[in-house]
């Protein structure tokens, strides 16, 4: 966690803050599509919850943060693609990492 700190502790970190609205939260499946996605990226990444920080590419870390629907969580990133990084992570959060899906009419 010491290196997720200082992601957020660097002045020149690219920060977001995104609000969890799909209806399991930052569960097991989405916190493995947000690792997926980071770890595209040629960037350092963190997420927050309150106090707690944790790294971006950790599974285990991001479901620690217990992020249910409606918490606000923010992503920082540091590197070449930070900005493209938070962009593309706030934009899966925002998406409700594609589990919120209407349901398809075959009718």
């Amino acid at each position: 966690m010491e290196d997720a700190e200082k992601v957020f502790e660097d002045g020149s970190a690219v920060r977001a803050c995104v609000t969890i609205c799909n209806d399991k939260g930052l569960h097991a499946r989405a916190s493995a599509k947000f690792v997926r996605l980071a770890e595209r990226f040629d960037a350092d990444i963190a997420v927050r919850r309150d106090e707690a920080v944790v790294g971006g590419t950790s599974i285990m870390g991001l479901m620690m943060l217990a992020a249910a629907k409606g918490c606000e969580i923010e992503i920082a990133a540091n590197g070449e693609e930070a900005k493209d990084a938070v962009a593309a992570l706030c934009e899966l959060v925002t998406e409700g990492f594609g589990e919120n899906a209407p349901p398809e009419n075959n009718g």
